[in-house]
């Protein structure tokens, strides 16, 4: 295993792209050219972290990770709050990681735990082809998917490896109908498809809805963040039309984050 430095040291370079921020019904709010710049400091143990976007520059300087980060072998990784605390704002960020190009992901709640907005962050390197994929579609997703999932934890202990599969179809009525199977778990849901809205709401009280948008990229997000239920925020990334990558940062009962799960899967063709 690759240290967690050493995971972190997979993002350097320059990395071109933009901000682009949706309310919580999917609406695109606005777009922000971006650069963001990972360099080490004079061969030390120094990364600083410039971003450079509507002629502001924010710099970090990281001599460590830890917290709420965590970052997988391939340079993927998560950051947010490691606690749900009552009346205060939530939030997290998952950023997927394949080849020259970056995916990141950022869902923040309000202090009443109600979804506020979601920013799609797209960055190729610099000097690298800017591709990007169509705004994902329903169709997109449908057939049964076979991955690779590994799970990190934040008390460091070993991950876990395990295959998973994920199944998408729609029944006579037009909903939709997932299984996820991982390990000798299954968990079979139904949603309603809206537009670009899919709906799990199955159970009022927690209500989960996937936001189909571009790039391939879609982001699950609990409509209502709450103490005493678990709950888990996703983006998934359709990186070619039958290979997708997802992460999951869950958290437990008591609003602790628990676990970082990234799933690499392909389409049975």
């Amino acid at each position: 295993m690759k240290s967690q430095w050493e995971c972190f040291l997979q993002n350097l370079g320059v990395w071109e792209g933009s901000f682009t921020n949706f309310s919580p019904q999917g609406t695109l709010l606005n777009d922000t050219p971006s650069r963001l710049s990972l360099e080490h400091l004079n061969n030390s143990q120094k990364v600083r972290l410039t971003l450079s976007r509507s002629e502001q520059d924010i710099i970090r300087d990281f001599n460590t990770v830890g917290g709420g980060l965590l970052f997988f072998e391939n340079g993927s990784f998560s950051e947010g709050l490691i606690q749900l605390g009552p009346f205060s704002e939530f939030g997290g960020e998952l950023a997927l990681v394949h080849e020259n190009r970056r995916l990141r992901l950022v869902q923040l709640f309000d202090n009443t735990g109600q979804l506020k907005e979601l920013i799609l962050i797209r960055e190729h390197l610099a000097g690298t082809p800017a591709t990007e994929r169509p705004t994902l579609q329903i169709n997109d997703l449908l057939g049964e998917w076979q991955g690779q999932a590994v799970t990190i934890y934040p008390d460091w202990r070993s991950p876990d490896t395990y295959s998973t599969t994920f199944k998408l179809q729609l029944d006579d009525a037009g909903r939709l109908i997932q299984s996820t199977s991982f390990g000798d778990r299954t968990i079979t849901s139904t949603a309603t498809i809206k537009d670009h809205i899919i709906l799990f709401d199955q159970d009022p009280q927690k209500q989960v809805q996937v936001l189909l948008l571009p790039d391939g990229a879609s982001a699950t997000s609990p409509l209502k963040v709450q103490l005493r239920q678990p709950f888990f925020i996703e983006a998934g990334w359709l990186i070619q039309p039958n290979l997708r990558q997802r992460m999951i940062r869950s958290y437990n009962d008591k609003g602790e984050w628990v676990s970082l799960t990234l799933v690499t899967e392909e389409r049975k063709l």
